[in-house]
C-alpha cells in the first residue's frame, strides 16, 4: 500500500542562481504499521475518552440506534432514543409496530421512512430466526435489513466483546485518507486497510480513536492543523484552505 507524502518546497533566488530548499517531514516516511502505531499513541493520550457515543441499556438497543445513526449524528439519535425505547422493548414490539407510526416515532432521524422499513423487518427477522435475540456473528447480523459490516462490528464489540473488524464511518472514512492510511474510498476496503496496519485488539479502539478526532479536530470542512497532535504524521496538515 502507497502513503501518501507530503514535501514543502521553497525557492530562493540569489541573484542568478536558484537554490531549491526541500523541507521534509521525517514521521511521514515512516513504514505505514509504524506510523499507524504511532497515530495511535498519540491519540490515545488525546482522547483517552473515546468510547461509543450512542446511548442503550441492552443489544436490541444498540443494534436499534445504530441502525438509526446512518446518515445522522449521535446526538440527534441520543436525543429521539429515550421516547422509542419506552415505546418498543422487544424485538416483537418493532417486527409488529405500525409503519406510518415507527416513521414518526424516529423521523427526526432522517431517511426515516427506509429506517422504519428496516427496523420492522429487522423486529421480523429476529422474532422468526434468532428466537428474538440479537446474533452473535458477522455473517448473521448483516442478514439483518439496514444492516452493514460498520453497524455489525459496533454491536458485536459493544455488545459481545467480539473484534470482527474496523467499524468504517463518515469520520474513519475521512481521517483514514487524510493520514494516508488507505488510497481507497470503498468503506469495506478501507476497513481492510487498517485491519492489515493495526493488530486486532485494536481494531476497534482505532475506530473510536478516529471519530473522536474527526469531532473535535479533524473537521469535515475545517480542519485544526495547528492543534492538531498528528500534524508531524499527517500528509494532508496544513493542505486546508
Amino acid at each position: 500500500m502507497f502513503t501518501l507524502l507530503t514535501v514543502k518546497v521553497f525557492v530562493e533566488r540569489e541573484r542568478t542562481h536558484t537554490r531549491v530548499l526541500i523541507v521534509k517531514k521525517p514521521e511521514v516516511y515512516l513504514e505505514p504499521k509504524a506510523r499507524a502505531q504511532k497515530i495511535m499513541a498519540l491519540l490515545e493520550k488525546e482522547h483517552a475518552d473515546a468510547e461509543i457515543a450512542l446511548r442503550y441499556k441492552n443489544t436490541l438497543e444498540l443494534l436499534v440506534a445504530t441502525i438509526l445513526s446512518a446518515q445522522a449524528t449521535d446526538e440527534q439519535i441520543n436525543a429521539l432514543t429515550p421516547k422509542l425505547f419506552q415505546k418498543y422493548k422487544t424485538a416483537e414490539d418493532y417486527a409488529n409496530a405500525d409503519l406510518a407510526e415507527l416513521e414518526q416515532d424516529i423521523k427526526s432521524s432522517g431517511f426515516y421512512r427506509n429506517k422504519a422499513k428496516n427496523l420492522k423487518n429487522t423486529g421480523k427477522l429476529l422474532v422468526e430466526k434468532y428466537n428474538s435475540r440479537v446474533p452473535k456473528t458477522m455473517e448473521e447480523l448483516v442478514e439483518l435489513p439496514g444492516v452493514a459490516r460498520k453497524t455489525a462490528n459496533i454491536v458485536l464489540f459493544n455488545a459481545y466483546g467480539i473484534i470482527a473488524g474496523v467499524a468504517v464511518d463518515t469520520h474513519v472514512r475521512r481521517l483514514a485518507q487524510r493520514l494516508g492510511l488507505t488510497e481507497n474510498t470503498n468503506q469495506d476496503k478501507i476497513e481492510k486497510d487498517l485491519m492489515n496496519l493495526v493488530p486486532k485488539d485494536k481494531w476497534m479502539r482505532i475506530t473510536d480513536l478516529l471519530i473522536f478526532h474527526g469531532r473535535r479536530v479533524c473537521d469535515a470542512r475545517k480542519p485544526r492543523c495547528d492543534t492538531c497532535v498528528l500534524k508531524k504524521l499527517c500528509p494532508s496538515a496544513f493542505t486546508f484552505n
